[in-house]
């Protein structure tokens, strides 16, 4: 039985479906259970990694398949160039399916593939990572690097779906899930403070052993995700703050090999809070609930680079507009703001 909700839609006693732009449809549940009803009757071929191929074999055997390598290292257009090639070699047309089974990797590379090919074809997701489905698989963004900048190459496209199945995620090793927490605790920061107070009481590991806990946790994050790209599909307005932390941790990622996605968002929270008690816009009780929470998860919020270098590389962000950023920053835990800043302003806060 479905109850409406709109736009939440209650698919089950444990799964949600939340429609985006009216067509894009993310669900939280089991993907054995809503895979069927959510794909397309024409052909389907997948894209997926090595590593999901060992998991999960049979259900990306049961398609036909191109498997790519795993990590930052194979999101570039080198890759997608490939997966072009063994596309037409297969035999790839306009009445094909893509669907991307794995994480933010593959489904970035997936989308931004399925978008140009033959000037687009339908795709959807199965998110198999805890960051991939409350961040990379949801939104709309699709998107390669280009020389280790984060997503210089891409595209706004919505898959028509996303499956989100906590259940695939016992698979994953601790600091993997460790990596997805980053984006949970920033969504709860923008706009859900009982999502924050949440993770304050329920300890990682805790949160690891019940999957009908994190399907709820996961629905959350993806529920403000989700309102925001509503609001703001292309990145004009309020889609901004889904970017608090990012400016610093983009330029971590670039320039260091020490942490990955998540450990370098965790920092960049840390310090825009830190940031934001300074200028008066959060409260000092607030940044401490902000970083004890991170470091309660386990994260390191020490930089791995000097801020000078961490400054050097944001000058270099494709978020930059000449020499003006669009800086987010914590009001308090469940609102941020967005304030048009030169980078001389932004460096001068960590200097």
């Amino acid at each position: 039985m479905r109850y409406f909700c709109s736009p939440i839609q209650l698919v089950t006693n444990m799964d949600y479906s939340i429609e985006i732009k009216g067509r894009s449809e993310v669900v939280v549940g089991s993907a054995g259970d809503h895979l069927p009803r959510l794909l397309p009757d024409k052909r389907v071929v997948v894209v997926s990694d090595t590593n999901i191929d060992r998991h999960y074999h049979s259900l990306v055997n049961r398609y036909d398949h191109v498997l790519i390598g795993l990590g930052e290292a194979s999101k570039t257009l080198v890759t997608a160039d490939a997966i072009y090639k063994k596309f037409i070699s297969m035999g790839v047309d306009r009445s094909t399916f893509v669907l991307a089974i794995g994480g933010g990797i593959v489904t970035d590379v997936a989308g931004f593939v399925a978008s140009t090919y033959m000037r687009g074809l339908e795709f959807g997701f199965i998110s198999t990572s805890l960051l991939g489905q409350v961040d990379a698989s949801v939104g709309g963004k699709n998107g390669v690097n280009v020389d280790g900048y984060k997503n210089m190459v891409g595209t706004f496209t919505q898959p028509r779906f996303v499956i989100c199945d906590a259940g695939m995620l016992r698979t994953l090793p601790e600091r993997e899930l460790r990596t997805g927490m980053a984006e949970i605790i920033k969504a709860g920061i923008i706009a859900d403070g009982e999502l924050f107070s949440i993770l304050e009481r329920t300890p990682l590991a805790e949160l690891a052993k019940n999957p009908e806990m994190l399907g709820e946790v996961v629905y959350r994050a993806v529920k403000v995700k989700a309102d925001i790209v509503e609001r703001d599909e292309r990145e004009t307005g309020d889609r901004r703050k889904l970017n608090l932390g990012h400016t610093l941790a983009h330029a971590i990622e670039k320039s260091s090999s020490k942490m990955n996605h998540g450990e370098a968002v965790a920092v960049g929270l840390a310090l825009i809070s830190e940031a934001a008690m300074h200028r008066g816009i959060l409260s000092a009780a607030d940044r401490e609930r902000i970083c004890g929470l991170l470091r309660r998860t386990g994260f390191d919020l020490t930089p791995p680079v000097a801020m000078r270098v961490l400054l050097k590389a944001v000058a270099k962000d494709k978020k930059s507009e000449g020499d003006m950023l669009h800086v987010v920053f914590p009001e308090a835990v469940g609102s941020c703001r967005v304030e048009r800043m030169p980078l001389d302003e932004f460096s001068a806060m960590f200097v």
